[in-house]
């Protein structure tokens, strides 16, 4: 869902110095930092042409007219939540299902207000507050790097997992050399706005620490930074780039196939409910 066009142009102004600067250390300039839709009425046409078997939407939710044409054309509408009250105008606006997005997640925050202290709610109790205000299948998202978490989530009340972070240093993914030399860092991980103006979480690296009063303007500083982002992966510079991470990232494979992945996580499932099963035939220990 696109932003409105309401950043602080002082703020910005003053950011952009601050990238410039920063850019400077790689060898690049700063971008336009300009207001964007990123095509949203041109996505839409797209995917009721294709007629995809579901569209998830993030940032906000659509209007029941966008719903409509969803639905009239077979397709399936998720939306992300990150609060409570997110999820019943979801389910109220007509969402057939809803992503739930805890607070550990890597990358952007999904929350429909993009303010601090918004969507700052752990995944096993979103799942769980959630469940009581709507009837919607749930699909459990952040910090998901096992088959263990998927248990959890599984048991807590969501239908399925959405798996991110465990997948960022398989064979297969398009992640650069430096982002895939901090994920073995064991380094913490924050959110920040640094990199494109919303909150999004990822390896604390020397430009966050730098830059912790980033204004709210997103994408204006996403296209701001992109330059400078693009030229530090290519010199395999990683203190100036959005190294993002969800907080379980360090359960991660590294140089595996996501086939790997997605079968070490299937067998970690098994056992995990497979233990949970045999614990509740034994019943409580005696004392």
């Amino acid at each position: 869902m696109p932003d409105e066009d309401s950043a602080d142009p002082a703020a910005l102004r003053s950011y952009a110095e601050r990238v410039r600067a920063e850019a400077s250390r790689v060898g690049a300039q700063p971008g336009d930092p300009k207001w964007s839709d990123d095509e949203w009425e041109s996505k839409l046409e797209l995917v009721l042409t294709e007629r995809p078997a579901a569209v998830s939407f993030t940032f906000g939710c659509p209007g029941r007219d966008v719903f409509g044409d969803l639905r009239r054309a077979g397709i399936e509408a998720w939306v992300t939540v990150t609060e409570s009250d997110e999820a019943e105008l979801a389910a109220e606006a007509g969402a057939d299902a809803l992503i739930v997005q805890g607070f550990e997640a890597g990358g952007h925050r999904a929350s429909f207000a993009d303010q601090d202290g918004v969507g700052e709610v752990g995944l096993l109790t979103l799942i769980r507050l959630v469940s009581r205000r709507v009837q919607l299948p749930l699909v459990a998202a952040g910090g998901i790097c096992d088959g263990y978490a998927v248990a959890a989530v599984l048991v807590a009340g969501a239908r399925a997992a959405q798996v991110g972070s465990a997948f960022l240093d398989t064979i297969e993914a398009g992640t650069s050399a430096p982002h895939r030399e901090a994920l073995r860092s064991r380094s913490r991980t924050s959110l920040t706005r640094a990199f494109s103006g919303k909150r999004a979480r990822g390896i604390v690296n020397g430009f966050m620490e730098r830059n912790l009063a980033a204004p709210a303007a997103y994408p204006q500083v996403h296209y701001l930074t992109a330059p400078m982002r693009a030229q530090a992966r290519a010199r395999g510079e990683a203190g100036v780039i959005n190294l993002w991470a969800g907080q379980a990232y360090e359960l991660m494979e590294h140089g595996v196939s996501a086939g790997q992945v997605i079968g070490g996580m299937a067998a970690e499932l098994e056992s995990a409910l497979g233990a949970k099963s045999r614990t509740a035939r034994r019943g409580p220990r005696r004392q």
